[in-house]
């Protein structure tokens, strides 16, 4: 399919779009089992995990320099175009207006991909001999879980878990917070109890952070089987979580507040266990 082929909508106002911006909000997102993906860096790290979008709404006037919010070269994102083409995606031009109602990031570059759900049920998570786990419960803005998955990508965990989640891992901020590693990094979610059955029927110790102990995150061997749990910024994990726990661990604090963001302690918590693993 050429260019000239693409169906091109100009008005902000065509249905399509309107479903298109619903996908923004949970209830939509779970009832048609699809998401949104935009930019450059996020279509392709989910393209190379494998997730084919379904529909691809392309603005090529943004992708100019001034257009653009990442530094990829035009040329990148034209290739990655042409590629979404040999693969039969459906493609929709869009006028700069049009895409810009339906675009929910600043800066955008041009590309939008309708996704299938992401994450799946707990109890649907591969398991492997010696799994790194990294679980968050009940955390509350979607530019931790983001912030979370970029981290586990970056240090190898092998699956995030969302317990009691108050967000869905398709929420398309949590896409964008992730850079696209939602996609790269198994994801489930499921209740605490869920969650807990499914670390025990595993065989996975639990390592939870929590402020009521004075045994630190370096005291403490990760090896084997290990789930690091962390809790939402304003309560941090629940009595059902440090109840429980195989290990209740801290991070030393020198100054005068008394906890790190949530996504900061995961990762300082997941790199000793990295440290220690290797």
């Amino acid at each position: 399919m050429s260019v000239d082929d693409d169906l091109l909508i100009t008005s902000a106002a065509n249905p399509r779009l309107k479903a298109l911006s619903g996908l923004r909000r949970r209830r939509d997102r779970e009832e048609s089992r699809t998401t949104l993906v935009e930019g450059y860096e996020e279509l392709a790290l989910a393209l190379a995990a494998g997730v084919v979008p379904t529909e691809l709404y392309v603005c090529p006037e943004l992708f100019s320099p001034a257009g653009r919010a990442g530094s990829q070269d035009i040329g990148e994102q034209d290739e990655l175009l042409a590629r979404l083409r040999t693969l039969r995606v459906p493609v929709v031009r869009l006028s700069r207006s049009a895409f810009e109602k339906v675009a929910y990031r600043e800066g955008a570059d041009g590309l939008l991909g309708v996704v299938g759900a992401v994450g799946r049920p707990v109890h649907e998570l591969p398991v492997g001999k010696k799994d790194l786990v990294l679980l968050a419960q009940g955390v509350e803005k979607p530019g931790n879980l983001g912030a979370m998955l970029r981290t586990a990508d970056a240090a190898g965990v092998d699956a995030v878990v969302a317990a009691d989640p108050l967000t869905d891992w398709g929420n398309p901020n949590v896409v964008r917070a992730s850079k696209g590693t939602v996609f790269a990094t198994p994801v489930g979610a499921g209740t605490t109890q869920e969650t807990l059955d499914w670390l025990h029927a595993n065989g996975i110790r639990l390592v939870v952070t929590t402020p009521e102990t004075s045994t630190e995150h370096t005291d403490i061997s990760y090896k084997g089987r290990v789930a690091v749990a962390v809790g939402s910024e304003k309560h941090g994990v629940d009595d059902a979580l440090l109840a429980a726990a195989d290990e209740r661990i801290r991070i030393p604090m020198a100054g005068r507040v008394n906890s790190l963001n949530v996504s900061v302690a995961a990762a300082v918590v997941l790199y000793e266990a990295v440290r220690q693993r290797r």
